[in-house]
């Protein structure tokens, strides 16, 4: 009975293989020969950011049937999925987290491909392909985040078409196509929404379709070894070689280590998900809300930093041309360095390279995640000054004390490290200033500071100097005026009980 079954079934495959092809099409995907090499650790990246893209449009598309493209109800969608939908706020931690994955996965899988040369000859395309579908991912990670249409989507939508609106010429026009108007309204998520779960996944199937075919074509790129270089006449030859010598099929020889690494970024995925939660939604977006702390997600946070750190006169141009630059390198890469070794123990110039990079992104996304810039708008009313910064002051000095706290100066500036970090710490600002040039920075202002003159009475003005200048270590001087010479005790007090070097017995 076993074996009629057995050689029924046998007979019914083979009847579909002889119309479907089957056995041809496993042959040419799945069970392509690839080096035995490449069976690597190293070469998991690529298709663990497939499986991310997988679980983004599996995930994605249960959110859409709850999910409302609408400016009056897109906040209160989320809202819903997140407090009231049994698991609704374990989906969207998981398409959150399947997003901070797929980035960061694909940006190993790059850096992976950059450092053993396998964008030179002949998968030339294959690397243009995969530097257009790494900013089509930043793109939906983008849109994405404009879909939760909270405080954070709605003033980083705001600062992305500020930027858009600085292209010469066509700026006005780009706003409106972005925004479907000139401000951020009604048509401005329904053409977010597209872009999200329509127009950018569907052209990255289909360029991960021509990646893949490249793939299949042109082979899986070989472990590099030092001193193997890479030659146009040769290197075709080589390749058919290697595969004849010691190639072995994908699946099921090649496959195990991406399977592991796929049930690690599963696994990974669902722990983040479960521990972490969603990403918002944070206060609702309401332009007239000024009180808010507006973050990019972690994978935009550097250029968050950037923005704010530029000086003027570089803002615009450097926004404008970064990211056209950095493609026009990428897409010219393979056709530079074409040919030549390609193990990253040869090319020291490609490990620094990105190293740099990497050290770059971390320190930029690290001051985007502080922000010191940023004015802590609670530190006056949430953290009272130390103990230590007000005992044995002077009534004038305790006075001084009051208008630091209340009239909201600690937004900017730390005591002790406790408030804002916008401005410098005032913990020893007494032995760095003059009370004269106290008295003209708060009353004038200069550098990132706002002048106060017309928001401070003179007596309060007074009082909060002579804070400041008794901030200072115990046993330390304050600072003095240094266009005049230093006197011993004596010598100073004598001058000032006759009056000459005023500046100088006020600057101590």
């Amino acid at each position: 009975m076993n074996q009629r079954l057995t050689a029924a079934a046998r007979q019914a495959f083979v009847w579909l293989d002889d119309r479907l092809h089957i056995t041809n099409l496993w042959e040419h995907t799945a069970g392509h020969m690839i080096p035995k090499s490449s069976a690597s650790w190293f070469y998991v990246f690529g298709s663990a950011t497939m499986l991310c893209l997988m679980i983004q449009i599996a995930t994605g598309s249960l959110l859409a049937f709850a999910y409302v493209p609408s400016g009056a109800e897109a906040y209160s969608t989320l809202e819903y999925l997140t407090y009231q939908q049994p698991f609704g706020w374990y989906l969207r931690a998981i398409h959150n987290w399947g997003s901070n994955f797929m980035v960061a996965i694909m940006f190993l899988h790059m850096t992976q491909v950059f450092l053993f040369g396998a964008y030179k000859y002949p998968r030339e395309i294959t690397w243009i392909s995969g530097c257009v579908l790494m900013v089509l991912t930043l793109g939906m990670a983008f849109t994405g985040q404009v879909l939760r249409f909270d405080e954070d989507a709605y003033w980083g939508l705001g600062i992305g078409a500020a930027i858009m609106g600085r292209v010469p010429f066509v700026g006005e026009q780009l706003v409106h196509l972005m925004l479907g108007g000139a401000i951020i309204g009604a048509e401005t998520l329904s053409r977010f929404f597209s872009l999200h779960v329509f127009i950018i996944p569907g052209t990255i199937l289909a360029l991960l379709s021509l990646h893949l075919r490249m793939v299949l074509t042109k082979g899986i790129n070989e472990y590099p070894k030092p001193g193997h270089v890479v030659r146009r006449e040769t290197y075709d030859e080589e390749y058919k070689a290697i595969i004849k010598k010691d190639g072995i099929p994908f699946a099921p020889h090649g496959i195990g280590k991406d399977l592991i690494a796929a049930a690690i970024v599963i696994g990974g995925i669902l722990f983040c998900a479960t521990v972490f939660g969603p990403k918002g939604p944070t206060g609702p977006p309401w332009p007239t809300e000024i009180d808010t702390v507006p973050r990019p997600d972690f994978f935009f946070m550097w250029i968050f930093a950037v923005a704010a750190l530029l000086p003027d006169y570089l803002e615009t141009f450097i926004l404008l041309t970064s990211a056209p630059v950095i493609m026009l390198i990428l897409f010219a890469l393979p056709f530079i360095s074409n040919t030549g070794e390609k193990s990253w123990r040869r090319r020291p110039i490609a490990v620094m390279t990105v190293i740099l990079v990497y050290v770059t992104f971390g320190i930029l996304t690290f001051l985007g995640i502080t922000s010191p810039w940023s004015p802590d708008m609670e530190a006056w009313t949430a953290d009272s000054i130390q103990k230590e910064s007000i005992q044995g002051r002077s009534p004038l000095e305790l006075r001084g004390a009051v208008v630091l706290q209340y009239k909201q100066c600690r937004n900017c500036h730390a005591i002790g490290g406790v408030g804002g970090h916008r401005g410098p710490d005032l913990t020893d600002v007494g032995m760095r200033l003059t009370g004269p040039q106290l008295i003209r920075q708060v009353i004038q202002g200069g550098g990132n500071m706002p002048a106060y003159g017309k928001n401070l009475t003179p007596y309060e003005v007074d009082a909060l100097t002579a804070y400041l200048v008794s901030l200072r270590p115990e046993g330390v001087p304050p600072a003095r005026d240094s266009t005049f010479p230093a006197l011993p005790p004596e010598q100073k007090k004598a001058t000032t009980s006759e009056g000459s070097h005023p500046q100088a017995a006020s600057g101590s």
